[in-house]
């Protein structure tokens, strides 16, 4: 058995449920069961451990942007003109839909976002009229991904 940061006790059979999960998160209980060998009741106990251990901090459904014509991925580094303007500045960036990640960063930047556009003049309406009106933002530094080729979890 190895043991997590928070001292939490995870064998062989807890990782082969979680990469079965990682894998599919709609794979059934019984099915991964069937797969390992062990009862639906120990993996539904041996799950519900996971969870409440905050090991497993959910699952989703991955939506493919692309099929609702979303194709221009950018990373912003928002340069604030001071550090006190960080929460305000972060308040305004969730209520912009194309914001789905945000990052307190080191470095040049103040903080760094990762948006989702339909394309590269969606971006711009963005950064000009939302992202470079925020209050405390002093300048921003775009880059646009052209090709995400890696995506993955932690592995187990």
């Amino acid at each position: 058995m190895k043991s997590t940061p928070d001292n939490l006790k995870i064998d062989g059979i807890d990782k082969e449920i979680l990469r079965f999960l990682m894998k599919d998160a709609r794979k059934s209980i019984l099915e991964i069961a069937r797969n390992i060998g062990i009862s639906g009741a120990a993996i539904h106990q041996r799950l519900r451990k996971l969870e409440s251990s905050g090991l497993i901090a959910g699952s989703k459904f991955v939506i493919n942007p692309k099929a609702l014509g979303y194709t221009t991925m950018a990373y912003i580094g928002i340069y604030l003109d001071k550090a006190m303007s960080n929460p305000s500045a972060v308040k305004e960036l969730e209520k912009i839909p194309e914001v789905l990640e945000c990052h307190y960063t080191t470095g040049n930047w103040s903080i760094l976002i990762k948006v989702l556009c339909r394309d590269n003049e969606h971006l711009m309406q963005v950064l000009n009229k939302n992202i470079q009106q925020i209050e405390g933002v002093s300048r921003t530094e775009t880059f646009i991904s052209l090709d995400q080729q890696i995506d993955r979890q932690i592995t187990i």
